[in-house]
């Protein structure tokens, strides 16, 4: 693994104020051994930079295995960083006394509503976990009145308070663990794939419960997904992650309209639609073979072995991530040649029709 001294060049930026939080060359490498006595880094966050406005909600995307998920637990530093600054309100995050002051404004819903949830304990305890460890109480009866407050906030009778985990459906459970996040008042939630093990119809009702929960406090959000349209319905703006690094970041509506990087390009093709006339006319862009190692990641641009139009500067340098349009940022040697060469082709298609 480098030492961290080979990053000293990593140019660090001051926050303004309208950012609540701000990842600023975020890398988190593990260990892995190789056999023997021999090891290597595994590099799931590789140099990620982005801010997230306060108030807004801030979509990660990318491929199972992409270090999304690393990427918002290393940002609460549940997994500490191998480098890269964390600020919080303008303040670096950078002792363990800027750490616990940090953690209860902050807090993390997980993916699976099974098994984040200890089915020992009660849903009132489950709940109230946070103001046991944070003192948030003076008295028994004002931990259940905040305990029976959050439940109803999240759309659960504050009698089922006494029941434990496995007595409730898997909404129920995602909601308990809502109402757990929000114990303490945080400013920023990170939501790691919060609806993804639920059923189309509840995913709705719990995106729903997010929307209206961030509207009543003011929440800010990390919102790492798979789904696109999830991610669209509830974000403000979407980054796009591939193979630990960002390739794209702009407002939601940007990318489904004007998507540079070819990656970003071909998951929004792949993207279902319900109107059988328009998925047969869409161009659909199918990626070959799989996604790369982290640990033997190709030489310059991470997404270019699976590219069409890859060139040979790609293989020798890396693409920075700069801002093409006010607010859109791409990491790419050739932003929007996807979309160009399948308007292209569409266009001739179209033409052979005519004739």
């Amino acid at each position: 693994m480098k030492n961290k001294n080979e990053f000293i060049d990593d140019d660090f930026h001051p926050v303004n104020e309208d950012v609540i939080v701000s990842v600023q060359h975020l890398r988190m490498f593990f260990n892995v051994s190789t056999g023997g006595f021999r090891s290597k880094a595994l590099k799931a966050v590789n140099n990620v930079s982005f801010d997230i406005k306060r108030g807004e909600t801030l979509g990660l995307v990318g491929e199972s295995g992409c270090g999304k998920t690393t990427c918002g637990r290393s940002i609460l530093q549940l997994y500490k960083p191998t480098t890269g600054k964390i600020f919080f309100n303008g303040k670096e995050i950078s002792n363990k006394k800027d750490l616990k002051e940090f953690r209860k404004q902050t807090n993390i819903v997980f993916q699976d509503p099974y098994s984040s949830l200890d089915p020992r304990m009660k849903v009132a305890d489950i709940i109230a976990e946070p103001l046991d460890i944070n003192h948030g109480y003076k008295t028994k009866a004002e931990r259940q009145q905040k305990v029976e407050d959050l439940m109803k906030r999240v759309g659960l009778n504050a009698e089922q308070s006494m029941r434990y985990a496995h007595e409730f459906s898997g909404g129920q459970r995602q909601r308990i663990g809502i109402a757990r996040a929000l114990a303490l008042n945080p400013e920023f939630i990170v939501c790691d794939e919060p609806v993804s093990a639920l059923d189309v119809s509840i995913q709705a009702q719990v995106l729903n419960t997010f929307k209206e929960l961030q509207k009543e406090f003011n929440l800010t959000y990390l919102f790492v997904a798979h789904n696109l349209l999830v991610v669209k319905h509830i974000s403000d703006r979407i980054a796009v992650m591939y193979l630990g690094r960002l390739v794209e970041l702009a407002p939601s509506s940007e990318i489904f309209d004007d998507p540079l990087h070819p990656y970003t390009y071909t998951l929004l093709s792949a993207i279902p639609v319900p109107d059988p006339e328009v998925a047969r006319e869409n161009q659909r862009v199918v990626l070959q073979g799989d996604i790369p190692s982290p640990l033997n990641a190709p030489s310059g641009c991470p997404f270019r072995t699976r590219c069409p139009f890859a060139t040979k500067q790609c293989a020798e340098s890396m693409p920075e991530l700069k801002e093409e349009k006010p607010g859109h940022f791409v990491a790419c040697h050739y932003p929007g040649i996807a979309k160009r060469e399948v308007e292209k082709a569409l266009g001739e298609i179209t033409i052979e029709k005519g004739d």
